[in-house]
């Protein structure tokens, strides 16, 4: 059976008590959540951070179908024994955010933290926010499956209007097979994961929380994912559950949270973290 690829970060010297799983988006990886997962064990030393690759995303291939997102979500329960700690927190942006949800829900909210960031619980046919995702996807699938340089692949990305940033990111996943090149992602797997993820309602995880988790809905005012229903959904959600629900509204934060407003969400991640741990405060492990 295959198991997530993954990379495990702690503070220097640190033999963490608890661990927080942190979930990307669509053709990203756990690598994306580096930077802020560094920042915050180094706040928060009796948290370790797992950095996961989801399934048919980064190294963890070969994941036999249905891609979905409780599927993803029920490999991260076969991930846990790897862990060197029990899981006590998630974080998941975007398609991660979803996943995120579901393992909250799964572990009937069996966690002490969730961070959902820019992903709305609701189900958006209409892809909603997420039309550029959409459309990097239809590129990729019209591209041919290989090129005879990292550089032909790029070009032709760059050549179908994408940005030289995305062209970058997503140049990432190439890799070389017989002296020639090819995007290493299994398309048809992904556009299964993205299709199920617009289907998906998971308000309920939300508007009724189980167990003793927190959960805590991160907004980037940038961006289009939640509309204004969601957030008013999610405000009166955190006003029904003080304490278990929190609504956090980043003004100039788009999408992409953690790479545009990394300090405000390190922020966060850390205050909702000293909250609940039982030692009162950060702390050492």
């Amino acid at each position: 059976m295959a198991t997530l690829a993954h990379a495990l970060v702690t503070a220097p010297g640190a033999t963490p008590s608890r661990w927080v799983l942190f979930l990307h988006g669509i053709f990203g990886s756990g690598a994306n959540w580096r930077t802020v997962a560094r920042r915050f064990v180094t706040a928060e030393p009796a948290w370790g951070a797992a950095l996961v690759d989801l399934r048919m995303h980064g190294r963890s291939q070969g994941f036999a179908p249905p891609h979905s997102v409780a599927v993803a979500a029920a490999d991260l329960h076969a991930l846990a024994p790897q862990i060197p700690g029990e899981v006590r927190g998630v974080v998941g942006h975007s398609f991660g955010g979803k996943v995120a949800l579901d393992y909250v829900a799964s572990r009937n909210g069996d966690l002490d933290l969730a961070w959902i960031v820019d992903s709305t619980p609701s189900a958006r046919q209409d892809a909603r926010g997420s039309e550029g995702t959409v459309h990097v996807l239809e590129i990729l699938e019209s591209l041919p499956a290989r090129f005879p340089t990292r550089a032909a692949f790029a070009a032709a990305l760059t050549d179908a209007g994408v940005s030289a940033p995305t062209t970058d990111w997503l140049a990432m996943n190439v890799e070389s097979v017989d002296d020639e090149f090819r995007f290493r992602l299994d398309l048809a797997a992904i556009r299964e994961l993205m299709t199920d993820y617009f289907e998906r309602d998971l308000w309920s995880v939300v508007e009724h929380p189980a167990g003793n988790v927190a959960l805590h809905l991160v907004v980037g005012g940038r961006s289009t994912v939640f509309n204004t229903e969601d957030q008013r959904r999610a405000q009166t959600a955190a006003l029904t559950h003080p304490g278990r629900v929190a609504y956090h509204f980043i003004a100039d934060a788009g999408h992409w949270v953690h790479v545009d407003a990394p300090d405000a969400l390190g922020q966060i991640l850390t205050t909702a973290a000293a909250s609940r741990d039982p030692a009162g405060g950060g702390g050492a492990p």
